[in-house]
């Protein structure tokens, strides 16, 4: 099988809603015929993700690929790095990236802070309600999009519509919740402390991924060491040679409608499809007018 679409699993939320489209995540892992992913990887190892993967991440899918709907604005949130998880108690942290697809005209993103609080500040803040004033704000428009390492404070707002790449992981720490209750009636809980210890205090002037748009090519937006992400507008026939590329893909399909051919192997893709294809695969016909991410993870970054 050179081409693999998973059922989307889609969780409801207090906010709105998640479609987790490719899940190595215990208890929410994708599969396919009754054949879980990580099932998957133990079966066929690096001839799916690759030989260096395979040795670095073994029979666990690495990445975890949502699509997020926001009607409310999402609580604001930190995640550890690996080693701050570890310390806590946790497998792994979570670095992960948003790229916007679609948005509300007051849709809005926060991520990273604004100005220099130390953590006790941050733990004053957070009781008195006014921690939102010491993080960056930003007007979401499509196309935007963030990279989110692990410790940088960050939230969505209400009207975005946006893809979401990060570590398979799903540690999060809920630093404010605007006073918003649960299904209860109950607080939701947070994670001060926890938080405290995890966030990144370091300022920078902009925390957008800038990029410039160029057509029928690949742009990269992103690239670390847990994931190489780029983006594609096509409106003509496009090959992609991955033959020197000891990684799965994953392609994400935001907007337009078309095909791809993976060695030979054709299958429709379009808007709100994600494919993955295995490590295996050596090169890629893109066919149609179509708007998608491409991600992998590289051997060395």
């Amino acid at each position: 099988m050179n081409v693999i679409q998973f059922k989307p699993l889609l969780k409801p939320a207090l906010w709105g809603s998640e479609s987790w489209e490719v899940s190595g995540v215990e208890g929410s892992e994708s599969s396919i015929d009754g054949v879980s992913l990580n099932h998957l990887v133990a079966t066929q190892k690096e001839q799916l993700v690759g030989r260096a993967n395979y040795a670095r991440f073994g029979n666990e899918f690495p990445l975890l690929i949502k699509f997020i709907d926001a009607h409310e604005d999402l609580s604001i949130q930190v995640h550890p790095d690996d080693e701050t998880a570890r310390r806590q108690g946790h497998e792994r942290g979570k670095t992960e990236m948003w790229y916007v697809v679609d948005t509300t005209p007051d849709a809005h993103i926060r991520a990273g802070l604004c100005r220099s609080i130390t953590p006790e500040e941050y733990k004053a803040m957070v009781e008195n309600h006014t921690i939102c004033d010491a993080l960056a704000r930003y007007d979401a428009h499509q196309g935007d999009c963030f990279f989110l390492p692990a410790g940088r404070i960050h939230s969505i707002g209400a009207g975005c519509r946006l893809a979401e790449i990060q570590q398979t992981s799903d540690v999060t720490y809920r630093i404010y919740d605007f006073n918003r209750r649960d299904a209860n009636g109950q607080l939701r809980e947070l994670h001060t402390e926890q938080a405290a210890e995890a966030i990144d205090y370091h300022v920078e002037p902009d925390y957008r991924t800038l990029y410039t748009p160029v057509k029928n090519r690949r742009v990269e937006l992103v690239r670390c060491p847990y994931f190489t992400t780029s983006v594609y507008d096509t409106d003509r026939p496009l090959t992609i040679d991955y033959s020197g590329l000891d990684s799965f893909v994953i392609l994400i399909g935001l907007k337009g409608e078309g095909a791809i051919t993976a060695d030979g192997e054709r299958h429709e893709f379009g808007a709100s499809q994600t494919l993955l294809l295995p490590a295996h695969v050596r090169e890629v016909r893109v066919e149609g007018t179509l708007h998608f991410l491409e991600t992998y993870i590289e051997e060395t970054v």
